[in-house]
């Protein structure tokens, strides 16, 4: 407390005041060291989020006629990725004061980022309601299929079936369950289905695949397919696949960098 009040350039009786007016206690009190409670852990995060938001638009504005500042986009693991990243390739290339933030998440986190106003733009691979946002639709798609280890039976097929997965222990993607998308592919044999676990990030999970131990339902693109890779992916049939958009609020207005982005974007779908 003696060193936030140093910091802050306020008396200890007015920072335990300010404190005290929040209406709920934010930490417990120990003999050396101060323990925060669930409501003291929930305003650190939130504070976090302000703070950088802050540097974030400061950044933005800090010269005029220069374009800089940062640049941060959210988004899940997809094959439109590299379009983004070789967009942002040349602007940091043309532009050295830029700086990029990138964030990896499921689109309900990335959604929510986005609205909270802690990234610049989110790119989606699912298909949800965008009305409220603009949106760019990428002209890639990303597609699901089986990734599993190069010596499993199962790679001697050209695709996947369902029935070609009963009683396998399957690993999915936690927002592909959630948002039930394998539904009408599993069919009536969606109670034989052994789902062992859900995954966020592919690298993760491919791990348990190469162990032997399960078999992983993710897009295309996002392994080493090569013949030296341990791992192969054969695409499910019938063929499910996602859209790509990149999303951004509305009714707000774009910082220099964020409307060079947009535009270099757009001109590389021509």
């Amino acid at each position: 407390m003696t060193k936030a009040t140093h910091q802050l350039l306020v008396s200890q009786p007015t920072l335990s005041k300010q404190l005290a007016d929040l209406g709920t206690q934010l930490f417990i009190r120990g003999h050396r060291q101060i323990t925060l409670t669930d409501e003291g852990e929930y305003l650190r995060a939130r504070a976090k989020e302000i703070v950088q938001l802050a540097d974030q638009t400061a950044a933005n504005i800090k010269q005029e006629q220069v374009i800089t500042g940062t640049l941060s986009i959210g988004a899940g693991e997809s094959t439109g990725m590299q379009r983004i990243m070789s967009i942002l390739s040349g602007i940091v290339q043309d532009y050295p004061d830029v700086q990029l933030r990138l964030v990896s998440g499921n689109a309900d986190e990335m959604e929510s980022a986005l609205k909270h106003g802690t990234i610049d733009f989110a790119v989606l691979m699912a298909n949800r309601s965008l009305e409220q946002y603009h949106h760019i639709q990428l002209p890639e798609s990303d597609h699901w299929g089986l990734v599993m280890r190069r010596d499993d039976p199962l790679g001697q097929k050209d695709t996947i079936q369902p029935s070609d997965l009963v009683g396998l222990p399957l690993m999915i993607s936690e927002q592909g369950l959630e948002e039930h998308r394998f539904q009408n592919w599993w069919g009536n044999l969606a109670n034989q289905m052994n789902i062992i676990g859900t995954y966020t990030l592919v690298f993760n999970a491919q791990l348990m695949v190469k162990q032997g131990s399960a078999y992983m339902i993710t897009f295309d693109n996002l392994i080493n397919n090569s013949n030296q890779s341990e791992l192969t992916f054969r695409p499910l049939e019938p063929a499910i696949s996602e859209t790509t958009n990149l999303i951004w609020k509305k009714n707000i207005v774009q910082s220099k960098v964020t409307k060079l982005f947009t535009q270099r974007l757009i001109a590389s779908l021509d």
